[in-house]
């Protein structure tokens, strides 16, 4: 290489971030990439070091690390001669596996574009959840791109949960997970003394490569296949979540009592005299959100308290990292595993009436249409004055029960009032346009064995939606507040869907004579209209199914996209610090500003927050899939003993391999299989989501109402099988 270009690349434009970083700095990554990308070929550590005029001994063990760390990180690839190339350069493409539990995988790209298919023999290599390196090969025989594992960047799974078997005086572990496709072999003396038929957790001592299969050992032994809180023990552990806490968390929090200390009191507004109340569902244990509201001019004045996590919480402890960690609060069926400690979660951050607690208010003055017109917001001290259930405080104010209303006298004028300011947010969030879908929640009833007696759905009446207006306004307060001071913060962010979306909605409903307006790129209120446009039909649940199936999830980010369902240019989490991490970064970043520093003086850059945003919206999925899985274990135990009952039910899914049914009143979902549908042969429609028969011209589609029979429920695979009757 040109000595002149490489003397000129050592002039490294990142060397001052180095000599902060590092007492014997060395290139930095981007200098090394540069350097590399204009070589000819892959270099050897040597030649690297030479050119970079890297020569002592300790700045080259310095650079070897730091070779080796971008080879982790899939920014180099390490040839078999020991030379280091650009993967960009070489036609490798990073990402993870997504397992099949055939056996068969595909590479989800990190840089975006079409998943990679990566056959059985490849998957020998990786199991479900690596980053690894794959090199495209050509396409399938489907024509979709096909590649070949190249390297094992990072191994994701360390333990498995599964059942463990013994056969012919062989042991092995069946993964839970059904992506894991091989089993774990455990030698002999790594059993420590399960049973065969046991759930177990093993940890791999030796990951899977071209020539034999994973190596464990059983280093916990949860109990029996079907013993009560065994689904939810599996699906802690087979989806990583964080349940314990660690030592160095223990010892911080010893310290903490269950009163508020009277130093943390000064220099905060007193809130005290506010009659606020707590309103959240019979069984809720943590109660982080009050609300009190009274008349003010024509329209009112509403404060919402939010429980001051960020006081306790602080940035670079043991208790923030493990919160960071854990992302959110997991809500189990029959248990909860908590973001924080209960010393807070349930207590010093629990705002539990008659008691002081610290908190971070905001004051709106809200119109008489429901346009906010100002706010503030506060460090205070409060007192909540009573805590309330939904189903109360919609006796008292929806119903109008007396005998309720005279039970809490003093406290119905102000939910009067805020009964009145929820219907004017909730006329002018018809107005603006947000999208309001019908859905149902259930809730799991278990006995006194820990088994289900029963799965009804849960009723929501007024006083949900009432919070949910307050939290919301809240919410856009909070993002509004940050964004006019140039604050660093995560966006809850919500996109519009993609043009395939739209394209296929608009064929589908056009089929049905319905209307979705907006051009290529409609508007949540276009969303809104057509949903109102077809209430009352026969196909409304259809219709509205198809719609919700077609937005985007909502996700973290530091970039603003606005947010698609509730018709918000900007909005933000702000109301549940004690179970969501991002509502604990917007609650430090409000704080920052009302201590009155600047933007540029918080401690979170934008790179930072990316990352955050993108490890709270794992963590929340992993706690959606997580629940999803054990309730699904739940409601196939529940079938276990009603193989032959006959249901009526709704068709709430079509795929090509056959229908998924919702059965009336038990809300439980079971499959259809295509080849159990008699006398023809069947084809999938996607656009139009049924299936229709050759011959017959028989019609399956979403929504559709049918009558079932349950055939086969198998625990293991967590499936119930059905037929027509």
């Amino acid at each position: 290489m040109n000595k002149k270009r490489i003397r000129r690349l050592y002039h490294d434009p990142h060397s001052v971030r180095e000599a902060q970083k590092y007492a014997d700095p060395i290139a930095s990554r981007e200098l090394i990439l540069s350097y590399l990308g204009d070589c000819p070929g892959p270099r050897v550590l040597e030649q690297i070091a030479s050119d970079l005029e890297i020569r002592d001994s300790k700045r080259l063990d310095a650079l070897r690390r730091r070779l080796r760390a971008m080879q982790r990180d899939g920014q180099l690839m390490r040839n078999r001669r020991g030379a280091y190339g650009v993967v960009d350069k070489m036609g490798l493409v990073r990402g993870r596996v997504v397992g099949h539990p055939d056996g068969f995988g595909f590479l989800v790209c990190e840089e975006g574009g079409a998943d990679i298919f990566l056959s059985a023999r490849q998957m020998r290599l990786a199991l479900h959840g690596d980053r690894v390196l794959v090199r495209v090969l050509g396409v399938d025989r489907k024509g979709r791109p096909e590649g070949t594992l190249v390297e094992v960047l990072e191994r994701a799974n360390k333990e498995v949960v599964g059942r463990y078997v013994k056969e012919g005086g062989v042991g092995f572990v069946v993964p839970d997970n059904k992506r894991i496709h091989q089993d774990i072999l455990i030698p002999r003396g790594q059993g420590a003394d399960a049973r065969d038929g046991q759930i177990v957790t093993a940890a791999i001592l030796t990951q899977p490569d071209d020539r034999r299969q994973p190596l464990g050992q059983i280093v916990e032994v949860l109990g029996e296949h079907m013993a009560p809180g065994m689904e939810v023990e599996i699906a802690i552990r087979a989806h990583h979540l964080p349940w314990d806490w660690p030592a160095e968390l223990e010892q911080e929090i010893e310290g903490l009592a269950g009163e508020v200390k009277p130093g943390d009191k000064r220099g905060r507004a007193d809130l005290r005299a506010l009659p606020l109340v707590t309103i959240d569902g019979e069984d809720a244990r943590d109660f982080d959100d009050a609300v009190y509201c009274q008349r003010f001019g024509k329209g009112w004045r509403l404060w919402v308290a939010i429980a001051d996590v960020s006081h306790y919480v602080r940035p670079g402890t043991a208790l923030d990292e493990e919160a960071r960690n854990r992302g959110t609060s997991v809500y189990f069926p029959d248990r909860v595993i908590p973001m924080l400690p209960e010393v807070l979660s349930n207590g010093l951050c629990s705002l539990n009436p008659g008691v002081d607690r610290l908190c971070l208010a905001c004051e709106l003055e809200i119109g008489p249409k429901g346009a906010v017109k100002a706010y503030r917001f506060v460090e205070a001290v409060m007192r909540s004055a009573a805590r309330l259930s939904y189903s109360e405080v919609a006796a008292m104010v929806v119903n109008e029960d007396q005998a309720a209303r005279a039970y809490r006298r003093k406290l119905v004028p102000h939910l009067d009032e805020i009964y009145a300011l929820y219907r004017a947010l909730h006329k002018r969030r018809v107005q603006r346009g947000a999208i309001d879908f019908d859905t149902v929640e259930t809730q799991i009833v278990f006995d006194d064995k820990g088994k289900i007696s029963q799965i009804h759905a849960l009723e929501r009446n007024d006083a949900h939606r009432i919070i949910e207006e307050c939290m919301i306004a809240a919410n856009v307060a909070a993002a509004s507040f940050l964004l006019r001071r140039r604050m660093p913060f995560l966006f809850r962010v919500h996109e519009p869907p993609g043009p395939e979306e739209i394209e296929s909605v608009r064929a589908f409903l056009g089929e049905l004579g319905v209307r979705l307006r907006g051009g290529k790129s409609p508007v949540a209120k276009d969303y809104a209209e057509t949903l109102s446009s077809v209430a009352g039909r026969e196909d409304e649940h259809l219709i509205q199914t198809v719609l919700l199936r077609s937005l985007k999830l909502a996700m973290y980010s530091p970039k603003n996209r606005g947010h698609f369902g509730l018709a918000f240019d900007a909005y933000t989490h702000f109301t549940s610090p004690i179970r969501r991490y991002p509502d604990l970064l917007a609650h430090r970043a409000i704080r920052h500003l009302l201590a009155g520093r600047s933007g540029g003086e918080f401690p979170y850059d934008r790179s930072h927050l990316e990352q955050l945003g993108d490890h709270s919206s794992m963590a929340e999925r992993r706690a959606d899939e997580a629940t999803r899985d054990a309730i699904a274990w739940l409601k196939c135990e529940y079938m276990l003993d009603k193989v032959g009952d006959r249901y009526h039910g709704v068709i709430s899914s079509v795929t090509p391999f056959g229908l998924f049914v919702e059965l009336k009143d038990i809300y439980v979902e079971g499959l259809v299989h295509v080849t159990s549908l008699k006398d023809d042969y069947y084809h999938f429609d996607p656009m139009r989501h049924r299936l229709t028969g050759e011959r017959s011209g028989a019609v399956y589609r979403l929504a559709q109402a049918v009558r079932v029979q349950v055939t086969r429920v198998d625990l293991d695979e967590k499936k119930i099988d059905l037929v027509l009757c």
